[in-house]
């Protein structure tokens, strides 16, 4: 499948967002290809959204990636233990980013079997199946994503997003998840997600 390039990642976080649910994200690490199919996300519009690490112009050493080219990861950490994968788009100096929430495993499940639950695949139940990558945190355990993966180029050759089959799903849109915090903000429509997939992480 054809890798998204640098154009794709150059627009507003809204319309990236919607377009990345269906696309595949692939780890290529010790000679294996991770892949998962994205079925949920959240916009986050850079210095007008309080909900956004960037809000109001914020520039520090964490949220300078979000600043740069498009197309490159911002990895950040919630509660000191779980790590969350974000895609920076739209044009330099322009810090916006989208939130992946959950994704669908394709290949490599036994990979992220091991990594979350220390054991096969097929000895998983099916609670645990479902929880494989049904949440940010859960999705970079599984694709082993971590920390030292900010600023990656996603148009490289180590983690990247590939175009996915051909399929028709409806979109639900919704509020994004766990920003109270953010005032009216809180309540802008910037969720996405695959209806119907047994990985959205909350419905």
């Amino acid at each position: 499948m054809k890798k998204l390039d640098r154009d794709f990642y150059n627009r507003d976080s809204i319309i990236v967002a919607k377009e990345l649910l269906g696309k595949v994200l692939v780890h290529e690490i010790e000679g294996q290809r991770i892949s998962a199919r994205i079925i949920e996300t959240e916009a986050y519009m850079g210095v007008v959204d309080k909900a956004a690490h960037s809000y109001n112009g914020r520039r520090t050493k964490r949220v300078e990636v979000m600043y740069g080219e498009p197309g490159i990861s911002y990895i950040f950490m919630i509660y000191g233990l779980h790590c969350c994968f974000n895609v920076v788009v739209n044009e330099k100096e322009i810090p916006q980013a989208i939130l992946v929430r959950a994704v669908e495993p394709l290949e490599g499940k036994e990979w992220m079997a091991q990594k979350r639950f220390g054991k096969a695949y097929d000895q998983l139940t099916m609670s645990q199946r479902r929880g494989l990558t049904n949440g940010p945190g859960k999705l970079c355990g599984a694709l082993s994503i971590d920390r030292n993966f900010n600023g990656m180029d996603l148009c490289g050759s180590v983690v990247y997003i590939e175009d996915g089959e051909s399929e028709d799903f409806n979109i639900v849109t919704t509020k994004r998840i766990g920003i109270d915090y953010a005032e009216e903000a809180k309540d802008f429509p910037w969720r996405f997600y695959i209806e119907g997939n047994e990985y959205v992480s909350v419905k």
